[in-house]
């Protein structure tokens, strides 16, 4: 079942890579522009930004992280720079490109050259053109982490006969409204500092305030358990130094109207689990404010027999996925390998 309606023409095209299998995984990197039918804004243009490593003819996975991750997911011989998931996407792990193809996009809006409401159908819809695109039939799996995971989901129900198996990480089918409350309150930083000439500062804070939800009380209180210091007499606590850096790095790489967009598009999300028929691994992190464990119980419920539950708990909270690399692994390794040994 497919919604998504596009032309698209190629600016780098992809041509299949034919390796030996004791040559190194390739990547490979591309864009195309295309027009994508979406959910809120109508027709609009739109740039597909990939990257595909791996093996020439092995199964196809997807691997999509929170807003903030991109398409680059780990250093590779082509692309030597540190990925989103270097620890993940590496040999011997699960998601090793010498055994199957890791594909990653940049999700629509994340140049901040879309600046209308974006739902995660959208983001779907445009994977689906990718893959058109790079003439991949069907998916082993999509590995989905946050923002990904709600992607996913979206990608299960809209395009179902191109997806095997779907693994949704700290991701439910509706956004908490806790966590929902967050996200305003950091929105509303950016404005802030739009009204005052700051709008990188705005940024930084709301960026700030989004470590302390992605994180948890018991990391903060073995990391930052130190007494506060006097500094040109104001009091500075331990994690702020911590937090500076976290709101600068962002400020650095990420556009203003994409983390509004982004952010909004995760508390547009709903989707019915009942109808995503797609087998379905669940992960879901005890700890976890944004994502709360009941949250992913209830949508593990509504997928009835097509769904499994893996919890964890770790002081990292929502960011587990990104620290827990082995413990991760070892789920995706269940969830996958088995798969791509069949195929």
């Amino acid at each position: 079942m497919g919604f998504a309606t596009a032309t698209a023409v190629a600016t780098d095209a992809f041509t299949p890579i034919s390796v030996p299998l004791d040559a190194h995984p390739h990547a490979v990197r591309g864009e195309i522009a295309a027009v994508l039918s979406m959910r809120h804004a109508g027709v609009r243009p739109v740039r597909l930004r990939y990257e595909l490593v791996g093996r020439a003819g092995a199964p196809v996975v997807v691997l999509a992280g929170g807003i903030s991750a991109h398409r680059h997911v780990a250093a590779n011989v082509d692309f030597p720079e540190k990925g989103w998931a270097d620890g993940l996407v590496a040999p011997g792990r699960a998601l090793d490109p010498a055994s199957l193809r890791v594909l990653a996009f940049d999700f629509i809006g994340a140049d901040g050259a879309l600046d209308v409401p974006i739902d995660t159908a959208d983001q779907a819809d445009a994977l689906a053109l990718l893959l058109d695109h790079l003439g991949i039939a069907q998916l082993q799996c999509f590995v989905g982490y946050s923002y990904g995971a709600l992607v996913g989901q979206q990608f299960a129900i809209r395009h179902r006969q191109r997806l095997l198996k779907l693994v949704a990480v700290s991701g439910a089918h509706r956004p908490h409204p806790y966590a929902a409350a967050w996200r305003a309150l950091q929105r509303r930083a950016v404005a802030l500092g739009q009204l005052q000439c700051a709008e990188s500062h705005g940024l930084a804070l709301a960026r700030q305030f989004a470590m302390l939800s992605y994180r948890t009380p018991e990391e903060f209180g073995e990391r930052f358990d130190a007494p506060p210091e006097l500094v040109n007499g104001r009091v500075r606590v331990a994690a702020e130094d911590y937090l500076d850096a976290a709101g600068a790095q962002y400020v650095a790489r990420t556009a203003v109207d994409a983390y509004l967009r982004l952010s909004e598009s995760i508390d547009l999300h709903r989707v019915d689990p009942a109808a995503l028929l797609v087998p379905t691994v669940v992960v879901a992190v005890e700890g976890d404010r944004l994502v709360p464990l009941a949250d992913c119980v209830g949508l593990v419920e509504g997928l009835g027999p097509r769904g499994s539950l893996r919890v964890l708990r770790s002081p990292y909270g929502h960011d587990a996925f990104l620290k827990e690399t082995d413990r991760i692994d070892a789920i995706l390794a269940t969830a996958i390998r088995s798969l791509g040994e069949t195929a």
